[in-house]
């Protein structure tokens, strides 16, 4: 995806007009072209896969008729087309995944976050303030200059919490639902929201179609997040029925109808408060405040990168399940 940064980076520039249908025709040509590009491995992986079907029958049907003896064979000792072509559906299935997954994974920010969270944990424990603040510029865009360490924990607990929605959770969700150009397709959405879906000057009209079709796009992600939230605050102790509620009652008040979800239900499975007096390089900003809870701590950032881990794990498993459980489905409905 870091090609498909530098590309959009050299298409902003000839391509900039200070009007919503230049950002239209922004995000439509280079989303469609990378949704172009996963279709188009999904069908070479699925070509190679029915060309060795079409051999494994070939080579069944030979044998068919010089004879053999085998489990997968017919009463006569030969190979079964039949099940040299059940093989090779599996083969050509097991291709499809496999192209699947290694789409997933170029997409996926989760191990990268993890391990982030972890070091400013450990950073923040020692002391080490100095080296907490170099680490947060890759969680988000606050200034930490300005933060202590309970800032520092707070700001990382909620990049985290929404992180693990939109980096992890949503490539998942659309992998599932469409195989390796849905995951493309996403994160290429998610890429041109980061560079361009602010509010500025420069970029309020330009930028407002890869922000709304950023938040089209993590509608269903961010509530799947934010359900496996609920369900998992166990994990780190606190109880699925105060994140439901945190989610019921704060997430709406959020300016994101997504990050809102993650953070709120991120909050009240950890019990704490996130939200309020938000400073950033460009100014302050007063954001809502998402549960009813104490001020994070140090020791509330390894919980949410632990919770953060379970979710992404519950969203990988449930992803599989019902992308295999799909497949199976249109096999079954396809004529003998």
């Amino acid at each position: 995806m870091a090609l498909f940064g530098s590309a959009a980076a050299a298409l902003e520039s000839p391509w900039y007009r200070d009007t919503r249908a230049a950002g239209v025709v922004h995000e439509i040509v280079l989303v469609s072209g990378v949704v172009a590009l996963g279709a188009g491995a999904e069908i070479a992986g699925r070509r190679s896969g029915a060309l060795r079907g079409r051999r494994a029958v070939a080579s069944a049907g030979a044998d068919r008729r010089k004879g053999g003896g085998a489990a997968g064979r017919t009463r006569d000792g030969c190979t079964d087309p039949r099940t040299a072509a059940g093989r090779s559906g599996l083969r050509a299935g097991l291709g499809t995944v496999v192209i699947t997954a290694v789409g997933t994974w170029i997409a996926l920010g989760g191990t990268t976050l993890a391990r982030t969270g972890r070091d400013m944990a450990d950073r923040l424990e020692a002391g080490e303030l100095s080296g907490a603040r170099e680490l947060l510029p890759s969680l988000c865009g606050r200034d930490p200059e300005v933060l202590d360490a309970d800032g520092l924990a707070r700001a990382a607990v909620e990049s985290i919490a929404e992180n693990t929605s939109d980096a992890t959770v949503a490539p998942l969700v659309w992998g599932a639902i469409a195989g390796v150009p849905g995951v493309l397709g996403y994160r290429a959405i998610n890429t041109l929201d980061a560079m361009i879906g602010y509010r500025n000057e420069r970029y309020r009209n330009f930028g407002w179609a890869a922000a709304r079709v950023d938040d089209l796009a993590n509608l269903l992600p961010a509530r799947v997040s934010g359900a496996l939230t609920v369900a998992l605050a166990p994990l780190v102790g606190g109880r699925p029925g105060d994140a439901w509620r945190a989610w019921r009652r704060d997430a709406g008040a959020h300016p994101s109808p997504n990050a809102g979800v993650a953070e709120a239900t991120m909050a009240g499975a950890l019990g704490v408060a996130l939200g309020g007096r938000t400073e950033y390089r460009h100014g302050i900003e007063m954001r809502p405040v998402l549960g009813s809870g104490r001020t994070p701590q140090v020791h509330d950032l390894r919980r949410a990168v632990r919770l953060s881990n379970g979710v992404q794990l519950a969203a990988a498993v449930a992803a599989a399940a019902y992308a295999l459980g799909r497949r199976r489905s249109v096999r079954a409905e396809l004529p003998e």
